[in-house]
C-alpha cells in the first residue's frame, strides 16, 4: 500500500483513513445545481423526436398496418414497422422478442410502429394516425390458465406456455422429512411490481455511416450493446454505447426493452438523431417490472429446533416475452439456501408465458419473493416449536466457511452478528415481556451475492488508472453509475491506493469505444468486482509512480510512501534531509524526457466463483452479503389499516467503504420493500393495468417509513477491496415477509399474496371471529 496516511486497525488490514469515512460524492454538484444530463436532456443538432405504437390488445394476429396518414402529416421523417426491422428475434438469455411486431401482438402495450417528428406532440399526433388491424386472439392473463391443457400458446415454440424449467433433489428431502419432528407449508404469492423511477427509460440515436452511436440510461452498456446489435441485425462493431446519467435504475434500465434498438431503427430511417424518451403510462405498460411468483413451501425441523429439509414449487409470471426472467427465477430458487444450514433442499421451477407485461429484472433479482414464501413459513414454524423467531435463526444460521446444498461457499459471515444486532435494535426482549394488543413483532433474514456468473463463465471488470501531469489521476471503467455513489466509492479506492485526495480522483463515464471492458451495475457487484479491478490498476500506477520518483529524488522506491499528493522519503544515508516531490512534478518529469512514458495502471478482477450448471449447482459468487432485519407494526382492529412502527435493518457488507451512501442505500431498498409489502398495486382489466400511472399505483412515502435502526456487522472480507462487498440490494429482500408476519403476530392473519392491504387483513379478522 502507497500510503502513510493516519491508519484505522480493524484487525485486519491497516486501512487509509479515506476508507470508511463520509466522502462527498463526486457527482454532487452537478446532480443539485442541475447540470447532469440525463437521457431526455441529451441534444444533437437536427435532432427528432420518436413515439410509438402499442397494442392495445393482449393476443392479437396483425392483419394490415397503414402508416399513410402518419407519412403525410407535416413535421413527421420517418415511419417504421415491423418490416423495417432485421427481423430477428433477441432477449437475454432466450431470444423470443422482436423489436417491432412482425405478425403478433402478446401483450397490451406490445411495439407495433413507431414514429420520428419534429417534436415530441407532432410524434405523437402521427402516432394516432397510425391505423393497426388486429385479429384479436384467445389470451392466457394468469398462471392457472396458462398452465391448463389446451391453453392458448404465447409462443408456438414453447409448448405448455413454459419458457423455462428445472429442478433438483440434493440430499434426500423425503428422508429426512420423514425423520422430521415439525412440518410446516403453505404457499404465497407476490405480485408484479414496478421501478418507480424518477426518469422513465430514453434513448438518443445517431448514426454515422453504417455505425450508429446510442446515448442510454442503461446500467448495463457492454451488455446492452451486444443485445442491441443482434436486435439491429449489426456487428458488434457497429454499435457504441454511452451511458447518461441515470434518474434510478433498480434493475428496471439492464437493456431487455426495446426503446433503444425502435429509436436506433427511426434514426437510421430518418437519417437524423432521434430521441426516444418513455413516457409515465409507456413505463408501466412496458416496463419490465418484478416477476410475480407463487411458491409453495414446505420446511422440516427435529423437536428442538434444527431444520432438516426443505421442498419448494415456485411458478413464476414470465409475461410475454422472456428478458432476465430465467435468471431470476434461479436465484429465487437457489440462493435463500445459503443462509441456513439444511440437509436436504429439493425445488421444482417454472418460468410461465402469459399475454401479460413482460417481467425483469428488479432490485433483489428474485430475493423478496423467495423471503416472502420461505421467510414466512421459518415464522410458522418457530410458531410450532416454541421458539423465538430470532432463537430460531441464530440456532440454524450458516456461518464463515459453510457451504450450501448448491456449493455456495461462504468466505465471510456476519448473519449471527446480525441476527442479535437487529433483535437489540428492536428491543425484541423487552416488547416480548410486556406485550401490547394489536402490535406484533416479526424478523427476517436474507442473503445476497456479490456479483454473479450469469453471462457466460466471466463475472469480472477491468479498469485504468491514469496519472496526470497536475498531479490528480483518471479512473477509466466501464461499469457506470445509477444512483448509487460507485463512482466516488471507486474514487475513494483509488484514492486510498494512490495516496491521493479524493477531489483529485476522476471517474469517467462509460462509453463503449473508450472504456475498459465491464458488465455494469448489476448483481451488487459493482463495489466488490470493480472494486477490486480499480485498486488493482490504482496499485500498479502507484508502483509505477514511485518507481519514476525514484530515479527524481535519489532514494529506493520501496522507501518511498504517497500522502495528499506528494512523494516522500526517507533521509539519506549521507546526511541529506528528506526528500519529497509532488506526484504532478514526477508524472511530467517521466512524460518530458528522452522515450518519455505516461505512468499508468491496468487492473482486473474476475468474480472467483462458478458458472452454475442447469440445475443451477455453483459457487455463484466470490463474497456474500447478509442482513437481519426486525419490525414492530400495529393494526387498526377496526379498518385492517397497518402502521409500521419501527423496522431495524443490520447488514453484513464487509468493511463500510462511505457510511452515508450504505446507509442511503439500506434506506432506500427498505421503502422499496415497504412499497411491495403495503402499497404497491394496480387494478388489471383485460390483461392491463386499469390506470398505468402514480395516481394508481402508490409508491411509499414519508409518511409511511417507520422510525428506522440502520446499522453494520463488523465484518471483513477478504476477497474484497479493503475487506468490502455489496450492498445495494439485500437490505428490501426480507422486508415483505417480515411485515407480513409482524401482522399475523399483531392479530392472528397471515396474508398470503402480496401486498397485504387493510382489506385482506380487515376479512382475514372477520373469519377469525366466524370461527
Amino acid at each position: 500500500m502507497s500510503t502513510a496516511e493516519l491508519p484505522l486497525d480493524l484487525g485486519r488490514e491497516i486501512l487509509p483513513a479515506v476508507i470508511g469515512t463520509p466522502v462527498e460524492r463526486i457527482d454532487a454538484v452537478e446532480k443539485v445545481t442541475g447540470r447532469a444530463v440525463f437521457a431526455g436532456d441529451n441534444w444533437l443538432p437536427r435532432m427528432l423526436h420518436g413515439a410509438v405504437v402499442r397494442s392495445p390488445h393482449a393476443s392479437a394476429r396483425i392483419v394490415s398496418v397503414d402508416t399513410s396518414r402518419a407519412e403525410r402529416l407535416p413535421g413527421v421523417h420517418a415511419v417504421i414497422t415491423g418490416a423495417d426491422t432485421a427481423g430477428v428475434k433477441w432477449g437475454a438469455f432466450r431470444p423470443d422478442l422482436y423489436p417491432l411486431a412482425a405478425d403478433r401482438v402478446r401483450y397490451v402495450g406490445d411495439e407495433v410502429a413507431a414514429v420520428a417528428a419534429r417534436d415530441p406532440e407532432t410524434a405523437r399526433r402521427a402516432a394516432e394516425l397510425i391505423r393497426v388491424d388486429y385479429e384479436v386472439l384467445p389470451a392466457v392473463l394468469g398462471l392457472d390458465e396458462a398452465l391448463a391443457d389446451g391453453a392458448p400458446l404465447v409462443h408456438d415454440d414453447a409448448p405448455g406456455n413454459l419458457a423455462h424449467e428445472f429442478g433438483f433433489d440434493r440430499g434426500g428431502v423425503e428422508d429426512w422429512f420423514g425423520r422430521s419432528d415439525v412440518v410446516v407449508e403453505g404457499t404465497w404469492q407476490t405480485a408484479r411490481q414496478w421501478h418507480g423511477s424518477i426518469e422513465t427509460i430514453g434513448c438518443t440515436a445517431e448514426w454515422s455511416q453504417d455505425r450508429v452511436s446510442l446515448w442510454v440510461n442503461t446500467q448495463t452498456p457492454f451488455l446492452a450493446r451486444q443485445r442491441y446489435a443482434t436486435a439491429l441485425g449489426l456487428p458488434l462493431r457497429a454499435v457504441r454505447v454511452v451511458q447518461t446519467e441515470i434518474g434510478g435504475g433498480f434493475g428496471g434500465k439492464s437493456g431487455d426493452d426495446n426503446t433503444s434498438v425502435i429509436c436506433a431503427i427511426l434514426a437510421r430511417k430518418a437519417g437524423r438523431p432521434v430521441q426516444l424518451v418513455n413516457t409515465r403510462e409507456e413505463e408501466f405498460l412496458a416496463g419490465r417490472p418484478r416477476i410475480p411468483m407463487r411458491y409453495t413451501v414446505r420446511l422440516g425441523f427435529t423437536a428442538d429446533g434444527l431444520v432438516t429439509a426443505k421442498d419448494i414449487q415456485v411458478i413464476a409470471d414470465n409475461g410475454a416475452y422472456t428478458g432476465k426472467a430465467q435468471a431470476v427465477l434461479g436465484a429465487a430458487t437457489v440462493r435463500h439456501d445459503a443462509l441456513f444450514n439444511y440437509r436436504a433442499v429439493r425445488a421444482r421451477s417454472r418460468l410461465v408465458y402469459t399475454n401479460l407485461e413482460p417481467t425483469g429484472a428488479f432490485r433483489g433479482f428474485g430475493n423478496p419473493s423467495a423471503d416472502w414464501a420461505v421467510g414466512q413459513a421459518w415464522d410458522l414454524a418457530a410458531g410450532k416449536l416454541g421458539i423465538e423467531v430470532p432463537d430460531l435463526f441464530l440456532l440454524n444460521a450458516v456461518e464463515s466457511g459453510s457451504v450450501s446444498p448448491h456449493n455456495h461457499k461462504i468466505t465471510s459471515c456476519e448473519l449471527k452478528q446480525c441476527i442479535s444486532k437487529a433483535a437489540k435494535a428492536i428491543d425484541w426482549e423487552a416488547k416480548r415481556a410486556a406485550r401490547t394488543p394489536n402490535r406484533g413483532l416479526a424478523m427476517g433474514v436474507s442473503v445476497h451475492v456479490s456479483g454473479r456468473r450469469s453471462f457466460g463463465d466471466y463475472d469480472g471488470s477491468s479498469a485504468i488508472v491514469r496519472l496526470t501531469e497536475d498531479g490528480r489521476a483518471t479512473v477509466i471503467v466501464g461499469e457506470g453509475e445509477i444512483g448509487t455513489g460507485a463512482r466516488t466509492t471507486l474514487a475513494q479506492i483509488a484514492a486510498a491506493e494512490l495516496g491521493l485526495p479524493v477531489a483529485d480522483i476522476s471517474v469517467t463515464r462509460p462509453d463503449t469505444d473508450l472504456a475498459t471492458h465491464a458488465l455494469g451495475a448489476l448483481a451488487s457487484r459493482v463495489t466488490y468486482v470493480a472494486g477490486n479491478a480499480v485498486k488493482r490498476a490504482a496499485e500498479q500506477a502507484c508502483q509505477g509512480l514511485l518507481e519514476a520518483a525514484a530515479r527524481r529524488l535519489e532514494r529506493p522506491a520501496e522507501q518511498l510512501w504517497v500522502k495528499d499528493g506528494v512523494v516522500h522519503g526517507p533521509a539519506g544515508p549521507d546526511g541529506e534531509g528528506p526528500v519529497s516531490a509532488p506526484v504532478g512534478v514526477v508524472v511530467r518529469a517521466e512524460l518530458y524526457r528522452p522515450n518519455g512514458m505516461p505512468i499508468v495502471g491496468i487492473g482486473s478482477f474476475d468474480n472467483p466463483s462458478e458458472f452454475p450448471d442447469q440445475s443451477r449447482y455453483g459457487n455463484e459468487s466470490g463474497a456474500y452479503n447478509f442482513v437481519a432485519e426486525a419490525a414492530e407494526v400495529e393494526v387498526d382492529p377496526a379498518t385492517g389499516a397497518v402502521t409500521v412502527l419501527e423496522l431495524a435493518a443490520v447488514v453484513d457488507c464487509g468493511t463500510v467503504l462511505n457510511p452515508p451512501l450504505a446507509e442511503g442505500q439500506v434506506e432506500g431498498a427498505v421503502a422499496q420493500g415497504l412499497g411491495m409489502a403495503l402499497t404497491e398495486r394496480f387494478d388489471w382489466r383485460d390483461g392491463a393495468p386499469t390506470h398505468a400511472n402514480f395516481s394508481d399505483y402508490k409508491l411509499p412515502t414519508a409518511n409511511v417509513m417507520p422510525k428506522l435502526h440502520v446499522e453494520f456487522a463488523d465484518s471483513y472480507e477478504p476477497t474484497g477491496p479493503f475487506g468490502a462487498k455489496g450492498v445495494g440490494e439485500i437490505a428490501l429482500d426480507p422486508v415483505p415477509s417480515i411485515i407480513a408476519s409482524a401482522v399475523a403476530d399483531a392479530v392472528g392473519v397471515r396474508v398470503h399474496e402480496l401486498p397485504v392491504t387493510a382489506e385482506k387483513i380487515f376479512w382475514g379478522m372477520q373469519e377469525g371471529e366466524a370461527r
